[in-house]
């Protein structure tokens, strides 16, 4: 990323290096950089190089990493909703049906703070990555909150919608937080003066996922009507809908680069679609029951998608292909996630476990074992080296 000062107001450009390797030149690379950015004068190229030696050695970190179990943490008395981390992994958040959302200290196991104020069930809830310093609360009374990572005090409560809350997000920019309803509505509230700046409508059932492409410029909606919208962020206005799923849907998120849109749903297939003009370029089949969760790796490269069926597949998004299958659990993954490298999966499932699974030969490396009842939710922190598993045994635990 690129800050800069363009008459007195402070501006940021991305520098895409997807195609960053281990066996990369890096001096080639800044050469062909510097050739097609200004703003990287000759002063600052021994920066940029050191910076991106920085990231090429985090790739080389393929993780032969071993998880171990380092803690179960009790989290609610009331069932669990959803666990979030914070981008380094050094705290992370648990909503539950207690009406709370607390805040957790990964290190120590210590409750940092008790989140309380909602009238019902906590459902949906986020930091605002990579900042870290807010935590969004979405909730069955049909409100959201902002709140304080430090104090744990409530900045806001954002009122309008006329049923529960299930998804929200904070956008790349930490600007605005976005939330998604059974009202069939979604709507955009400014985080600095608590406001709301849009609501949008279109769908014709609950809304229940959404998120920002990552400049921040785009929202989409995936609904139970089948169906997903694009939206532009900056005036709530309807770009396009993307039509051709024949059930509900249940995962809908932008690639890095913002080209590609991957829908999933309960009709077993995932769909790619270009985000410029919404038209759908490839069907992903194979599996045999409803996708339960979808994903494409840091770099847009791949896609993996997780079904009722019991098993996980990796697909190419050149090809549209399946590389490969992930077989092993014995009941539906729910969950499923790139480590940041994008060598390694990691998927929940009902039968009581987390795997961890290579991403190019589909063998099963890890399994967590020792939760009582279903995985709902699992995910690395930034780095790939903290896992955290939240299940409706009541406990979340943290493998390192």
């Amino acid at each position: 990323m690129l800050e800069y000062e363009n008459s007195g107001e402070l501006k940021t450009k991305s520098i895409d290096l997807l195609d960053l390797d281990p066996s990369t030149d890096v001096n080639a690379l800044v050469e062909e950089i510097q050739k097609a950015e200004p703003l990287i004068t000759a002063s600052r190229s021994d920066q940029v190089k050191l910076l991106i030696q920085r990231l090429q050695n985090k790739l080389k970190q393929h993780s032969n990493h071993k998880f171990y179990l380092f803690k179960v943490l009790r989290a609610h008395i009331l069932p669990l909703t959803n666990v979030a981390l914070n981008k380094s992994g050094s705290c992370f958040i648990t909503g539950s049906y207690d009406r709370t959302c607390k805040l957790w200290d990964t290190a120590s196991g210590e409750e940092l703070h008790t989140l309380e104020g909602h009238r019902n069930v906590v459902y949906a809830i986020a930091f605002n990555n990579p900042y870290g310093d807010k935590i969004a609360t979405g909730s069955f009374d049909k409100t959201c909150k902002l709140w304080s990572v430090e104090t744990g005090k409530c900045y806001h409560t954002f009122k309008g919608h006329t049923a529960e809350i299930v998804c929200l997000s904070f956008n790349p920019q930490s600007t605005l937080v976005a939330t998604g309803s059974m009202d069939t509505t979604a709507k955009l509230w400014d985080i600095q003066n608590g406001e709301e700046l849009f609501t949008l409508t279109g769908h014709s059932a609950e809304i229940i996922s959404l998120s920002f492409n990552t400049s921040g410029n785009r929202i989409i909606t995936g609904s139970f009507d089948h169906t997903v919208i694009v939206w532009e962020a900056d005036s709530g206005r309807k770009v396009c809908t993307l039509i051709g799923h024949c059930a509900e849907i249940s995962s809908a998120l932008f690639n890095w680069d913002c080209s590609l849109i991957l829908t999933g749903s309960m009709d077993k297939t995932c769909m790619l679609w270009d985000a410029t003009n919404g038209r759908c370029v490839a069907t992903l089949t194979g599996h045999d029951d409803e996708i339960l969760d979808s994903c494409f790796d840091y770099t847009g490269k791949l896609i993996a998608t997780a079904s009722a069926d019991g098993t996980a597949r990796v697909f190419s998004v050149a090809t549209r292909k399946c590389i490969t299958k992930l077989e092993g659990h014995e009941g539906e993954i729910s969950k499923i996630s790139f480590n940041p490298q994008g060598s390694r999966l990691l998927t929940g499932s009902s039968d009581k476990t987390a795997r961890i699974w290579d991403a190019q030969t589909g063998q099963c490396l890890q399994v967590l074992e020792g939760h009582t009842d279903e995985i709902f939710s699992c995910a690395f922190n930034y780095k790939g080296d903290i896992i955290i598993t939240g299940s409706k045994d009541n406990t979340c635990r943290i493998w390192r």
